[in-house]
């Protein structure tokens, strides 16, 4: 059995079932071929985001926001809630259920734009072939005009670690915990890592980070660093730094984790260990050797700014590529490859995808650092305003942060932004529309923002970049 197709997808994430809806409403035939499968054996579309990532975390951080908020903060707003229990269970098949709505919504929006779906897994083959092995059948070899490879990728193991889905898990498992752990440990105080403690910590787990670098959250402009380690510890999660973990072993009441930090050699031991060092990309059994297919050294397909592969009509995109591992990332990747395809121009500005941690107080940037414009050279100001001036922020009772604005002082010109506080990841969409648009700073000074709102923060750090904000002292 033969057949052929214009484009064939392999991979059903963010990236992949972007590209093969959108190649599908350029007028080509689609099929996406998709493996994934829950820890309940089902196939299920939408990858580790959807499946075991972006969903079902956020929905986890919202219920025990929600419960931590019912249980610190409801009081102050006249709310008397009594002695306030959270169902672990009905947590879980919350967040569940929205991962199944999510998941069969995608094979909904294949139907109703004619992308094929198969379930089983997918290689390339030279001469633009695809093999198909499905769940239940038999192979089959598909042809295709455009092939785009977006596999994905897969939590890092430590050999000193290694998974054993019990005591030693990885992110997913953590989503997936049927009752709160006593003590969590945590190696990486990364997203993953910052966003899981942070759903186990509110739930009333002592939880515990150790994260290998000298400088917390090493990739996110200082200031806001700063404030939120000070938040996170408030909180209660326990970040420590320069700790560099050598071993994990079963102990009596978990693991027992062995590290070295400027002290010398220090051990911890918890119920749980999560592992969330990072990820990288699936390519194993992706493609024959005779595909011609290049990775890189550390494993990933080398692509050019248009996510060619050096393999005529074949595309690669999302996590297993070169950028940020984001799904926004992947998807936005996608529609540009299935644009390209059929001939229009499109590209990807890879300097303004914004980054989120859904954690309290969120953090979201977009463009540069400060340490980075710094290191450019180029000459700057910037203007910082504090959610603790702001009304609506007051009177969410969430006053924590700020929003602080970067700009050329030749031009005005916005080079970034950074936001630690309620909503960030929502703000941070403004941002992100100034920087693709090279808006000056003065741009946003003359935006009219809605009072009272969270985004006048966004208004008065550009006001304050000049020293004209009008509700917070100026420096």
């Amino acid at each position: 059995m033969s057949r052929s197709f214009d484009v064939v997808v392999i991979g059903a994430g963010p990236a992949g079932y972007i590209a093969a809806i959108r190649a599908a409403q350029q007028g080509k035939t689609v099929a996406c071929i998709d493996e994934w499968k829950n820890k309940n054996g089902k196939n299920a579309f939408g990858g580790t985001c959807l499946n075991a990532g972006c969903i079902p975390s956020k929905a986890l951080l919202e219920s025990s926001e929600l419960y931590h908020r019912a249980g610190h903060e409801f009081k102050k707003h006249g709310i008397k809630t009594g002695n306030v229990e959270m169902d672990i269970a009905a947590m879980q098949k919350r967040r569940a259920s929205i991962v199944r709505q999510l998941t069969g919504g995608i094979a909904g929006l294949f139907k109703a734009n004619k992308v094929e779906g198969l379930v089983g897994h997918g290689k390339l083959l030279k001469n633009k072939q695809v093999e198909f092995t499905p769940v239940e059948g038999d192979k089959e070899i598909i042809s295709a005009e455009h092939i785009v490879l977006a596999s994905g990728s897969e939590p890092i193991e430590l050999p000193i670690a290694k998974f054993d889905d019990d005591r030693i898990i990885d992110s997913w498992g953590a989503l997936e915990l049927d009752t709160v752990p006593e003590s969590l440990g945590v190696v990486g105080a990364g997203v993953i890592g910052l966003e899981l403690g942070s759903v186990w910590a509110r739930l009333g787990s002592e939880v515990t980070i150790l994260e290998a670098m000298e400088d917390f959250l090493f990739m996110a402009d200082r200031d806001v660093a700063k404030v939120a380690a000070a938040d996170f510890k408030k909180q209660g999660l326990d970040v420590r730094l320069g700790a560099k973990v050598s071993k994990a072993t079963s102990a009596k009441k978990g693991v027992k984790v062995e590290y070295e930090d400027k002290d010398g050699a220090q051990s911890i031991e918890v119920e749980k260990l999560v592992v969330a060092v990072g990820r990288r990309p699936v390519t194993s059994g992706l493609f024959a050797d005779d595909a011609g297919i290049q990775l890189d050294e550390r494993g990933f397909i080398v692509v050019d700014d248009e996510c060619r592969t050096r393999v005529k009509g074949v595309y690669a995109i999302g996590d297993c590529v070169r950028g940020p591992m984001l799904a926004h990332k992947g998807s936005e990747e996608g529609v540009m490859v299935a644009d390209l395809i059929v001939g229009e121009i499109a590209e990807m500005n890879y300097d303004v995808i914004p980054s989120v941690l859904y954690t309290n107080p969120e953090i979201a940037w977009a463009g540069k650092t400060e340490a980075e414009v710094k290191e450019s050279g180029v000459a700057y100001k910037t203007g910082q305003f504090p959610f603790m001036a702001s009304g609506r922020a007051k009177a969410m009772e969430q006053t924590s942060g700020f929003v602080k604005i970067i700009s050329s002082k030749e031009d005005d010109e916005i080079l970034g932004v950074h936001i630690v506080g309620p909503m960030a990841g929502e703000l941070i969409s403004e941002a992100v529309l100034a920087l693709e648009f090279s808006a000056s700073t003065e741009d946003i000074q003359r935006t009219i923002h809605a009072h009272p709102s969270l985004a006048e923060a966004v208004h008065e750090a550009a006001l304050a970049v000049d020293n004209k904000a009008l509700n917070f002292p100026n420096k």
